[in-house]
């Protein structure tokens, strides 16, 4: 029996019109995905799904903290694995949505987290390289370390913490089991061409724009909100940045759009890499990709019975 669902794509490419259509079709509740969208305040710049948009289906871990609060990927596991187990209790199929790809694995398969305490000098050392040698030295460094890991060489801030956890402290992760399923599951990707996936990026951002972007970026400014995790989601530091005076909000948007579509590439490429994906065409009618997912799930719960049958008749052959 297929235990979890996941949904998964990069930006614009769909995810909560199918997720929603899903969750109807199979008697299921959906769990945030997305790293950015579990932030309150933050709905148009996450392009977080609206109250009349979920249908009736219940959405869980969106807005549960404050744009201040720091966030990670072991307190994430831990909360959704919480609401797997929740969902599950009450007869309904979770189903995770969003395209944070590690925020996925991590709940998916056995990541386990370690603590220690923060290294100060390590810090302090960090940032002093970082000064030296520049962020792309730095980002380097990182992806050495860690291939997958999704961060924007400029995105300097989170380069040093991903390189801290790393190197020594607060959560460490053990990749080493990070292949062995935690659950029956299924994970669905979305994907399109290239161009097409662009051009609706370009379209969100107007969309965002024209739904008031800017006014809920500047009332996050206008609270005094600067260095922390959220602010640095794409759609917050480019209009931070049209605020601070140090672009015009063309420009901005300009950029804006650009990041996007940039995330969008690492996005599906973490997905291509990093995870067992169960592809469709973003661009077929919703109907038919509904009925094509239904389909594989099918046939993956009958793979798996046969396989059970045939670890208990050798099991019973010892």
């Amino acid at each position: 029996m297929i235990e979890v669902l996941a949904i998964v794509g990069p930006t614009a490419s769909g995810k909560t019109a199918l997720s929603i259509r899903m969750a109807q079709a199979l008697n299921g509740e959906i769990i945030n995905g997305d790293s950015m969208q579990i932030y309150r305040d933050m709905s148009i710049g996450t392009a977080k799904v609206k109250p009349e948009e979920m249908d009736g289906v219940k959405h869980h871990l969106l807005d549960i903290k404050n744009p201040e609060e720091p966030f990670s990927v072991a307190e994430y596991q831990q909360l959704v694995r919480s609401k797997i187990t929740e969902i599950t209790a009450a007869g309904k199929l979770p189903i995770i949505v969003g395209g944070t790809g590690l925020y996925v694995q991590a709940v998916l398969f056995d990541y386990r987290f370690t603590e220690s305490q923060v290294d100060e000098k390590l810090r302090e050392d960090l940032y002093d390289e970082l000064d030296r040698y520049g962020p792309l030295h730095m980002h380097k460094k990182l992806t050495a370390l860690d291939p997958a890991a999704d961060i924007h060489p400029n995105n300097t801030r989170r380069v040093i913490r991903a390189l801290e956890i790393l190197l020594g402290s607060e959560e460490k992760v053990d990749r080493s089991l990070a292949l062995q399923p935690m659950y029956n599951e299924v994970i669905v990707g979305i994907d399109m061409p290239r161009n097409l996936l662009y051009e609706r990026i370009d379209r969100r951002v107007d969309g965002m724009m024209d739904e008031g972007l800017l006014d809920e970026v500047r009332a996050l400014h206008a609270k005094g909100l600067r260095d922390v995790q959220s602010i640095q989601a794409i759609g917050y530091k480019e209009m931070y940045a049209y605020l601070d005076g140090k672009l015009d909000l063309a420009e901005a948007i300009v950029k804006l759009k650009k990041n996007s579509r940039n995330y969008a590439k690492r996005q599906l490429t973490y997905f291509r890499n990093k995870l067992p994906i169960f592809w469709i065409d973003g661009q077929k009618p919703l109907q038919e990709n509904i009925e094509i997912i239904e389909q594989f799930m099918q046939e993956n719960e009958r793979e798996r019975r046969i396989e059970l049958i045939g670890a208990s008749k050798k099991e019973q052959g010892k």
